[in-house]
């Protein structure tokens, strides 16, 4: 084993053996939506599942959400240097394009590219996080092969408050944000807004590169999220809500000596209405829109631009029977793009119906999924999951699924116009996926822990590696097996886990570009009196920057740091160190990684 990946080996079965102490375990059983597209306890579900609250993302203070993402068990992350630029989160060991990006449960993220940029999503307007880990095609459709991470924006709740947030740190970074909630006579309601911007630093770190130039690549975003809703009567509600995010970064490309910069736009708009039809059925129906779009400029000449329009409607419907609770639902996607490439077919529309069902019986429970997609462009696509679980005790309980899962051909991957060279191919086939796991979990007074196992073996892959046309090449073969902790030891609060992953092409036998075998973290916090501390431990072994295994990435271990002081009931004071001691390191080739950077700040937040 990698020797910087043992001591979060180790430290896992420790944690597992630790006396238990009195908590409530409320906080580690939170209430999920994604894993079954209903609300469910995490320790009912017989999915891969992890929750990240708005506590442990204030502490994230000036991580991008990247960042924060890969600290969560089974991910990984590249990133092509400065803030802003672009970066992949890998899942599982599956491709980026293999995670399905919801916020609010709309579908976002570019049909041209066929992912989501992530460095457009803002921390400071993400009130909680769903991370579903393994394929839920049979539940989303196409993208869902590495799992989905849906991402919840702030909702209004209680009396109206405000509150407020400010902070400056390393690199010439600076972020605000503020906004208002709360509820009354049946209205729920909130609206936030806020800015950031960063100097940056070079993101080509290699002077030999073609792209190097030796300036600061920096980065400006304004965003805001807003919801209203009405509820006329228990078990009815009406409402909608937004969220804009508009970013510009600056990036390195060649020739080296021009001003390259990328301004992005992504937004999304959603009305929905949800209404108790009887006591035991209840209807779910929204329609909306999701937008990105993206414009190229160098020395200020726009020189592309690609939009992508996404139109949603989705009809849901939840019934409650004495064996079980059912999920019957029809949906709707039509995707649309333009721009100055002159693709040769512009939109396609995907028509869904999906079912789904979950029971207990006794110690025994049962989950199982089934959706049927019709796209314009390559036709029908069933897939489906099923799973098992069993309570031995209170405590311990274990379950074993099997699912499929696919991704459709992107429209540059289909019909990208003969450029510089490269061109879509029209005949290409959907990337298809069976997915085997197996999980133990133990659950008691504060306590968290699991072991999971999964083979996931992805078909028909879709790549550009070395040609100008893309073509399907063949399978990749993703095993891994994840130990994973989070609770209470006396008065610390406990992270942890460990991955283990061989993300490998069969043909060839090597391992896939940027992701690692042995990678993890361990967080350990405290709160004493009116101080607060957090201090996270990450590392990773080497990796490969291509798929032909011909560049090594070196290993790396970084220590992240942060603390509050809370100086009065709504008042607090942060500082977050990230990568403590300094370290350097590549997650993508030729690509500068932060160095030690500090970030402080202020933050009225009342209770």
């Amino acid at each position: 084993m990698y020797p910087r990946i043992k001591p979060l080996a180790v430290l896992l079965p420790i944690l597992f053996s630790l006396p238990i102490h009195a908590q409530q375990l409320a906080s580690l059983d939170p209430i999920v939506v994604t894993a079954t597209r209903q609300p469910m306890k995490a320790s009912e579900l017989l999915s891969d599942v992890t929750v990240i609250e708005r506590e442990e993302i204030e502490k994230a203070a000036q991580s991008t959400i990247g960042e924060l993402l890969s600290t969560q068990p089974g991910i990984e992350m590249s990133a092509n240097g400065s803030p802003g630029a672009v970066s992949n989160i890998y899942m599982r060991g599956s491709n980026s394009s293999h995670v399905l990006v919801l916020i609010d449960g709309m579908r976002v993220g570019s049909a041209t590219l066929g992912s989501i940029s992530w460095s457009r999503v803002p921390v400071s307007q993400v009130d909680r996080i769903e991370i579903l880990r393994g394929p839920a095609s049979s539940l989303y459709g196409s993208d869902a092969i590495g799992g989905v991470v849906q991402i919840f924006t702030k909702r209004g709740s209680g009396p109206m408050q405000f509150t407020a947030e400010a902070g400056a740190g390393s690199y010439d970074t600076y972020s605000t944000s503020a906004g208002v909630s709360g509820e009354t006579d049946g209205w729920r309601y909130s609206l936030y807004a806020g800015t950031q911007q960063s100097a940056g630093f070079n993101s080509i770190r290699n002077t030999k590169n073609a792209s190097y130039n030796p300036d600061r690549d920096g980065y400006k975003n304004d965003n805001a999220t807003g919801s209203l809703s009405y509820s006329p009567a228990k078990g009815h509600e009406i409402g909608g809500s937004f969220f804009y995010s508009d970013g510009d970064n600056r990036y390195d490309s060649s020739p080296k000596a021009r001003d390259y910069r990328n301004s992005l736009i992504v937004s999304s708009y959603d009305l929905y209405s949800r209404n108790a039809i009887t006591s035991n059925w209840t209807s779910n129906l929204k329609v909306g829109r999701t937008t990105d779009n993206s414009i190229n400029r160098t020395n200020d000449v726009r020189t592309s631009l690609f939009a992508t329009d996404q139109d949603q409607l989705l009809w849901q419907n939840d019934v409650k029977t004495g064996v079980g609770t059912f999920l019957l639902g029809l949906e709707r996607l039509e995707q649309k793009i333009s721009g100055t490439s002159n693709y040769r077919i512009k939109d396609r529309s995907i028509d869904s119906a999906m079912a789904g069902w979950n029971g207990v019986f006794g110690s025994h429970r049962l989950q199982a999924s089934l959706r049927h997609d019709q796209n314009s462009q390559f036709g029908d696509k069933n897939t489906g999951s099923v799973a098992y679980g069993f309570q031995f005790t209170p405590a311990w309980r274990a379950n074993v699924g099997y699912g499929t899962a696919f991704k459709a051909p992107s429209f540059n991957d289909l019909y990208f116009p003969l450029t510089f060279g490269y061109q879509g191919n029209p005949n290409l086939l959907p990337e298809t996926s069976r997915n085997r796991e197996a999980s133990v979990h133990y659950e008691a007074a504060g306590h968290h822990a699991s072991v999971t196992w999964f083979l996931n073996r992805v078909e028909n892959l879709i790549s550009w590696s070395g040609v100008t046309t893309p073509v399907n090449i063949g399978n990749a073969r993703l095993e891994g097996v994840t130990l994973a902790y989070e609770g209470h030891v006396g008065s610390y609060d406990v992270q942890a886990n460990y991955n283990y992953l061989d993300p490998r092409d069969v043909a060839t036998g090597h391992q896939l570009a940027r992701r690692a075998s042995n990678f993890g973290t361990v967080a350990l916090g405290r709160r004493l009196g009116d101080w607060e501390w957090r201090t996270e431990a990450q590392a990773s072994d080497r990796r490969f920057d291509t798929d032909a295994n011909t560049r090594k990435l070196s290993g790396y271990t970084i220590v992240n740091v942060y603390g509050a002081y809370h100086f009065s009931k709504d008042w607090s004071a942060f500082a977050r160190v990230n990568n403590l001691f300094d370290r350097e390191y590549e997650l993508a080739g030729d690509y500068a990684t932060p160095r030690t950077n500090v970030f402080v700040g202020v933050r009225y937040q009342p209770k």
